[in-house]
């Protein structure tokens, strides 16, 4: 039987996580994996009602510590119900978004750092890191479009937030492939969806035994 694995897709508004995810997701079935496709903050019912409380409403809505406790718990959820057991039963799991999200995330404004959001996920979810973690990366004058075209004018309370906000979380993204280069890999999203499923199948090579 061979190995469960723990994939995680990262990146800002609009570079096309969610297409990837489920044409990855559908690429690992064709060669025999039984595949778990989850989100965050989601995946499962617990989460996704703290999904909902995160996501919606005004900007001013929480405090940014307050935001950071919630993504944590949703994530000790989703960490405890639905990726440990998977992958204790030798499946794989595709999530959109994980950890580095918060860490690209949160940090943004200086007044969490990088530490703290990490012990939060040491807390609530003992640490549980992904075997590999692929950022798509787009400019982002397409990825703006893109995440407009996909919102209509009805951006969540994070993805609403302006252009140098979502330029310093990006920063942070490409940041994590230079210190973490082992675990993480950085992807062009500007090819066609096929020729970026293709990289990201090529990325988990060494994964694939």
């Amino acid at each position: 039987m061979t190995q469960g694995r723990f994939i995680s897709l990262e990146g800002g508004e609009g570079t096309g996580k969610s297409t990837q995810a489920i044409a990855l997701a559908e690429a690992l079935e064709t060669k025999g994996y039984i595949v778990n496709l989850t989100r965050e903050p989601g995946g499962t019912p617990g989460a996704e009602i703290i999904r909902d409380l995160l996501l919606s409403g005004p900007e001013e809505k929480w405090h940014i510590r307050t935001e950071a406790l919630l993504f944590a718990a949703a994530r000790a959820e989703h960490c405890a119900n639905l990726i440990r057991p998977a992958l204790a039963r030798n499946e794989w799991v595709i999530c959109d978004r994980f950890i580095d999200s918060s860490r690209a995330y949160q940090s943004v404004d200086g007044q969490l750092s990088d530490a703290e959001i990490m012990n939060l996920h040491d807390v609530g979810s003992r640490n549980l890191m992904p075997d590999r973690t692929f950022i798509l990366d787009l400019p982002e004058a397409v990825a703006l479009r893109r995440a407009t075209a996909r919102d209509r004018g009805d951006s969540d309370r994070i993805g609403g937030r302006g252009r140098d906000y979502h330029h310093a979380v990006m920063a942070n993204f490409r940041q994590f492939v230079v210190d973490d280069p082992e675990r993480i890999r950085l992807i062009d999203a500007s090819q066609s969806v096929e020729a970026i499923t293709e990289k990201l199948l090529e990325g988990l090579g060494d994964l694939m035994s």
